[in-house]
């Protein structure tokens, strides 16, 4: 895929907030899983360096597709991160991408308002960032919730994986989305 064929993929509000920040072209790594996102439904590893447009390689795609196929209810998108500071720095980032896309983003972990999480919780919809802990705590405490949350369940994303590769906290990660599998079919 080309610059330009990926350009024209995008729906206007990726357009316009490309445009606006002035970005001229596209790295390799988002050429590569634009390919991936949009070509097939095989999983993707991205590996790049520190600020190479990771997350936009695997967000814009993913948000394209999103905004192709509307939600039918629930989450379409789980981030899951290792850190609340990663998340809320992602948050904010992501945020910034959809405000003209009427996609929500909502952060949960332990330093997010009730309010923010009540609000997600009447209308799930679009992103949640989560982190492991947190997202262990919505599937012991809020179960019946579970199928409603996530019925619209079409793309995980495991930021900083290398942190969860062969340890404990991975497992969990692993256990957490086998769980959710079989709680919402």
């Amino acid at each position: 895929m080309t610059t330009e064929q990926l350009f024209s993929r995008f729906p206007p509000f990726l357009r316009d907030y490309i445009y606006t920040n002035g970005w001229q072209t596209f790295r390799e790594v988002q050429l590569q899983a634009a390919d991936v996102i949009f070509g097939s439904e095989d999983n993707l590893l991205l590996s790049s360096a520190t600020a190479s447009g990771k997350t936009e390689a695997a967000f814009f795609p993913i948000l394209t597709r999103i905004a192709e196929e509307p939600s039918r209810g629930g989450v379409s998108v789980l981030y899951i991160a290792p850190l609340k500071s990663l998340i809320n720095d992602q948050f904010y980032r992501i945020e910034d991408v959809l405000k003209e896309s009427g996609l929500p983003v909502f952060h949960w972990h332990g330093d997010i308002s009730a309010s923010h999480k009540a609000r997600f919780l009447r209308d799930p919809c679009g992103i949640l960032q989560i982190t492991p802990e947190s997202l262990e705590s919505m599937l012991m405490n809020r179960k019946n919730d579970i199928p409603r949350l996530f019925a619209d369940l079409r793309f995980v994303v495991l930021d900083e994986i290398h942190t969860l590769i062969g340890s404990d906290r991975g497992n969990q990660v692993l256990c957490l989305l086998s769980r959710i599998g079989r709680m919402i079919g």
